[in-house]
């Protein structure tokens, strides 16, 4: 069982900067993927960005050029840079993280992080 608990989010101003944080604990094996997306109520989840356990990353093309996720493997940590927010970026932010174990492949996520863009 992995926990995965997201901190940073709250209600900023347009064209500023927010820094989400999410450490995982608990059980892990094999993880790959980490990342963060994010979802409006009654909308499908949306990918953000992602980073691999190799620091690939990747960023929806929305968010290109604004966001920055990082990621540090010993501490079980991803974290999202947000900066020149726009109102459009207001969404509920989940973390997730992708392992395998014993051959199977298994997502968690986060509780959830809101953020707020608005004047």
């Amino acid at each position: 069982q992995v926990q995965l608990v997201e901190s940073g989010g709250g209600l900023v101003q347009p064209g500023g900067s927010l820094r989400l944080s999410c450490v995982a604990s608990g059980t892990m094996f094999r993880v790959n993927t980490m990342g963060w997306y994010r979802q409006a109520p009654g909308k499908q989840r949306e990918l953000v960005a992602t980073i691999s356990s190799r620091g690939s990353t990747n960023y929806a093309d929305s968010v290109k050029g604004r966001f920055t996720i990082s990621r540090d493997n010993a501490k079980n940590t991803v974290n999202l840079q947000m900066d020149s927010l726009k109102p459009e970026d207001t969404f509920v932010y989940y973390c997730l993280l992708d392992q395998w174990i014993a051959g199977v492949f298994s997502r968690d996520w986060g509780q959830g992080t809101q953020v707020t863009v608005s004047s």
